[in-house]
């Protein structure tokens, strides 16, 4: 990716007001640092890797039908051409990774379960002659989510997510006053470099419902969006593609190779898939709703900001690499009221949580994790 000369991102950030987190990511396996690929610089990066690997790349292909057995397992793909040409494939495994409206998904009746509908939608594009710095900068004002990061070619991205009922379809001129107004109230002087800039694409429109699908069954699995859809607030949906694609890899290898059951590895995929999942599923729907912080949550932003290892913690659960129930711990948040000042001024919720968590005044605190009695 680095040779591509797609720059790396070190450090993420929010800012609400006068309250402003930036903190470095934490290490996954050693790798400390993100990526923002242009889409169709990333596209041929996977395909070049797919088919050094061995795929057999078939491009301009409709999918048309699902093959299937008497007992119902799917057992290849009926399909068609740019010039309406058939092809029929057979195999012992189909995998749609077909995106949110996926062919396969929609062919197999594959259900969506905990669903929810749009929260939110987004401008963003281009932007050419902005300094980079290896970080994303986030902003949340006014139920507006303001965004910006670099990505290939010496361009960064700029956007901002609306409220559904604020969003207008508009054109681009329209479109940049909004996107720069948006800045103008948090980031006066990203804002100003704006207008001195330019925009070299279109402006890009995104908002898309959050669900999850069944993601197998005989003979069949969904990987990507197709099977998982979350708001791209978080701009994890690649991370979640490749992360998901990695777990059916190592559930359903052995069954290929004749050392375990399908039927299983496919079940024991999906189990893995939802525990790994769900949280930031949630996490994001709350994220993606557009709430202004409150004052307790701007008391934590500020603690996190002050406290190396949650702010590490805070900005690696927005890229999808701490698990919010591993942040959110009691323990975790025990060690977080080390950094929020003691006295009048934190309000009646966090002085709540510091008693649940610490003990109330009076009672001897018992740190999380140590012995009752």
């Amino acid at each position: 990716m680095a040779a591509t000369g797609c720059p790396p991102i070190h450090s993420y950030g929010l800012q609400s007001g006068p309250v402003q987190l930036m903190a470095k990511l934490p290490a996954v396996e050693g790798v400390a640092e993100a990526y923002s690929p242009e889409r169709a610089k990333l596209d041929e990066i996977l395909l070049e890797a797919a088919v050094k690997a061995g795929a057999e790349l078939r491009e301009q292909v409709a999918l048309r039908e699902l093959l299937t057995d008497s007992q119902g397992t799917v057992i290849g793909v009926r399909a068609e051409t740019e010039d309406r040409t058939p092809l029929v494939e057979h195999a012992r495994l189909v995998v749609g990774a077909d995106g949110s409206n996926s062919t396969v998904a929609r062919l197999l009746g594959a259900e969506k379960y905990d669903s929810h509908p749009v929260l939110n939608k987004s401008h963003w594009s281009y932007w050419a002659d902005l300094p980079h710095d290896g970080k994303v900068r986030t902003y949340r004002h006014r139920h507006q989510h303001a965004f910006t990061w670099p990505t290939h070619d010496g361009l960064t991205i700029v956007g901002v997510a609306l409220p559904v009922g604020d969003f207008k379809a508009s054109p681009d001129e329209e479109r940049d006053a909004t996107v720069i107004a948006a800045f103008e109230d948090v980031d006066p002087e990203f804002a100003a470099r704006l207008r001195e800039t330019r925009r070299v694409d279109k402006w890009m429109t995104g908002a898309v419902p959050n669900f999850l699908r069944h993601c197998h069954g005989p003979g069949w699995a969904l990987v990507g969006d197709a099977g998982y859809t979350r708001d791209p607030i978080t701009a994890a949906g690649i991370t979640d593609s490749l992360r998901g694609a990695e777990l059916l890899v190592e559930a359903v290898e052995p069954a290929l190779s004749g050392d375990r059951d399908l039927a299983a590895a496919l079940a024991d995929y999906a189990r893995r898939r939802d525990a790994l999942v769900g949280g930031h599923f949630r996490y994001t729907r709350d994220h993606a709703a557009l709430a202004d912080y409150n004052r307790e949550e701007l008391e934590f932003i500020r603690a996190m900001a002050r406290s190396p290892h949650h702010g590490s913690g805070m900005v690696g659960m927005f890229a999808t690499i701490v698990p919010p129930s591993e942040f959110y711990s009691p323990a975790n948040i025990h060690a977080l009221f080390d950094h929020i000042p003691p006295g009048p001024e934190p309000g009646w919720k966090i002085r709540m949580v510091r008693w649940l968590v610490r003990g109330a005044p009076g009672i001897c605190p018992r740190r999380p994790g140590s012995p009752t009695g």
